[in-house]
């Protein structure tokens, strides 16, 4: 268990623009940074990152937190591990208190395979600097094909002995557990029981994660039999989803978001030889085929995407066919090919680094243009043929969520097609109008199953509505009612109590007070509705009794998840005024903050004009049912009474009274 001082000095020193933006591409909005949010897929930012307040918050899908709760639901890591990794981040030395043994076989199960990961790759490493068999083997093949040391050092590049089982025997005489090695992929058990390296008589890749740990490799093989596959690599693991990560990402993540651009290539060589070009904004999807795990997160750092095609004309076309979900994610996508026979790797190694680069910049076409170009020429004059290409192009054009960007290329095609641009558009409205339909076929016939009546039994979703103990069972409906009215202004109540709670005024003469004691003060006739807006009050009531005034802080780090997603929602808003109000415009508009005493009694009076109503009906009704002239008087009184708060808050408020 880390203790409380580490954990303090982790939350003190993370900054929340640091941690999330390791993971999204951030953009300055006023004094907020915005982003795509990483929880759920959306093409418009609605993911903002406060940096005064130290939080996130998502307006689309609800999400927030601050940047412990972010590497937790980000890379599904526990708290402790979450701490872990931004002490970690920050260079935070960790104490801890003794766990149970227990306790800690159960956090420590998935950092053994980080930790057997680790060995493995410096094992690697060491046979191909240290041993005969990896220098005059995988040493030499690599200085052969023109790779400097330096850039084997960078991607930590090693050697697996020809040997049967020479990792397996080695880690596991040092400590390590043959369980572990076998569910990183690193060790195999066969059919009879026998233990042997996954890995044996290749170089080495180690793959890392975005933080730079290493989670598996692929491994090349140097015999010429072709009964042998060229590549191996490690299988799915805990830590190792192979959907989910690009290689060499976690040495080119700045230089990405720096140029604002990802070159794409298709393997481990070819990453090496363009960062030996001295281009470091390149990653692979190692050899598999693109998903849209992997697209999202290059998404986190740019919007644009270079791809790096093989020159090979049946491969090209191969790849051309699943490149249009990079386009349905809104980013851009840009194609360099290289001359047939050459693929990243061979060229750069051709023509060396400076034309290597130069041949970048200056062959980079627009992808679905590109890809006009390929389908054409093996189309010929063929007319069926042209046909579907149109077709086909108009398809990927389709893809694009951006409308301005569709029609761009809308034009620009119907001149490479020679073919009329209402024709395309024509097309493009068709194929986007069957989208729509089958999109809302599919709703209906979701929403047409979520409608039957179904069993609340153990395991079965539960009915939706407001929680049972908000109101009482016998409760009518204007008290149910009441709850949802005043659901507003009693989360404006907790607002202000959050956001000024602990700054001193001095309204009445001289007489010093705290804003958060002054509306508590002036809210003990007013329950609370909502349980959990009932459960804030109580609890800072209580801290306020002991002497200690909560900030906002307190509650958007809180252990209660309830109230900790409360606190942020209220503290964050996805609107803020635009300093063009006053600089451009020179209109002049005051904060909130500017008159706290009229924001603070506005938001009581607020509150109690809705209690108010409710307490009027009531009496009303109770003025109505009885029979007995004397309780009548006395009820006339009270009603009278009420009718004197009501306008004494409607004269403060500025409204007008009708009955």
């Amino acid at each position: 268990m880390i203790n409380r001082e580490t954990i303090d000095k982790i939350m003190d020193t993370a900054r929340i623009e640091e941690v999330v933006g390791d993971f999204v591409h951030l953009k300055k909005r006023g004094t907020s940074l915005i982003g795509n949010c990483p929880f759920h897929g959306e093409k418009t930012p609605s993911f903002h990152v406060s940096v005064t307040k130290g939080i996130y918050k998502c307006f689309g899908c609800g999400k927030g937190g601050d940047s412990v709760r972010f590497i937790m639901d980000h890379e599904k890591y526990s708290y402790p591990e979450a701490l872990k990794f931004l002490a970690n981040k920050y260079n935070i030395e960790v104490e801890e208190a003794e766990l149970s043994p227990e306790a800690a076989e159960a956090q420590s199960a998935k950092e053994s395979l980080y930790i057997v990961s680790q060995y493995a790759a410096a094992f690697f490493v060491k046979q191909l600097w240290e041993t005969d068999e990896g220098k005059g083997i995988g040493l030499s093949y690599f200085k052969e094909r023109g790779f400097r040391e330096d850039i084997l050092k960078k991607f930590e590049v090693g050697y697996s002995p020809d040997v049967w089982d020479a990792l397996t025997q080695n880690a596991t005489h040092a400590g390590h557990k043959l369980e572990f090695l076998e569910s990183t992929g690193l060790s195999i058990k066969n059919d009879n029981g026998k233990i042997y390296d996954r890995f044996r008589g290749r170089v080495m890749f180690p793959i890392h994660n975005f933080t730079g740990r290493i989670i598996g490799f692929g491994g090349r093989t140097l015999k010429t039999d072709k009964n042998v596959p060229k590549y191996v690599n490690s299988p799915e693991s805990e830590i190792y989803h192979k959907s989910n990560v690009l290689y060499g990402l976690f040495h080119a993540k700045k230089a990405i978001r720096d140029s604002d651009n990802c070159y794409l290539a298709e393997g481990y060589a070819d990453v090496l030889s363009v960062h030996q070009a001295g281009i470091e904004n390149v990653v692979a999807s190692s050899g598999t085929s693109l998903t849209v795990e992997q697209i999202k997160l290059i998404g986190r750092f740019t919007q644009n995407i270079t791809i790096l095609f093989d020159g090979d004309a049946a491969g090209i076309k191969a790849s051309l066919r699943g490149l249009d979900m990079i386009l349905e994610e809104g980013l851009n996508v840009k194609i360099v090919s290289f001359p047939d026979g050459h693929d990243p790797d061979s060229y750069m190694h051709h023509v060396g680094a400076g034309a290597f680069k130069t041949y970048l910049e200056n062959n980079r076409k627009d992808f679905i243009l590109y890809k006009a170009n390929v389908l054409l020429k093996d189309a010929g004059d063929d007319p069926i043929k042209r046909a579907g290409i149109i077709r086909d192009i108009v398809e990927s054009i389709a893809k694009i969520p951006d409308q301005i960007k569709a029609s761009v290329f809308i034009r620009e095609s119907s001149s490479l097609l020679e073919i009329e641009e209402s024709v395309l558009l024509s097309e493009l409205n068709k194929i986007r109008s069957g989208k729509v339909k089958k999109n809302f076929e599919s709703n209906q016939r979701a929403h047409a199953q979520s409608s039957q009546p179904q069993s609340y039994s153990s395991g079965a979703p539960e009915p939706l509505g407001p929680p049972d103990d908000l109101w009482d069972d016998n409760a009518g409906p204007s008290e149910q009612q009441a709850v949802d009215e005043d659901e507003p202004q009693e989360r404006e109540i907790l607002r202000l109590i959050l956001s000024y709670g602990h700054v001193q005024v001095s309204w009445d003469q001289n007489e010093e007070l705290y804003i958060g004691s002054f509306i508590l003060q002036n809210l003990t006739d007013v329950v609370f509705k909502r349980s959990l807006h009932d459960k804030i009050i109580k609890h800072y009531w209580d801290r306020a009794e002991k002497g200690y005034l909560p900030v906002e802080k307190d509650f958007i780090q809180s252990s209660d998840q309830e109230i900790s997603q409360l606190a942020i929602t209220l503290s964050s808003s996805p609107y803020e005024l635009s300093k063009n109000w006053l600089d451009k415009h020179k209109i002049y508009v005051k904060d909130e903050s500017m008159d706290l005493k009229k924001t603070i009694l506005g938001g009581i009076y607020h509150l109690k004009k809705n209690k108010i109503q409710v307490i009027k009906k009531g009496i009303l009704q109770e003025l109505k049912n009885e029979k007995n002239p004397s309780s009548q008087e006395d009820i006339m009184v009270r009603y009278s009474n009420i009718k004197r708060v009501e306008k004494m808050i409607a004269d403060f408020m500025g409204t007008i009274i009708l009955e």
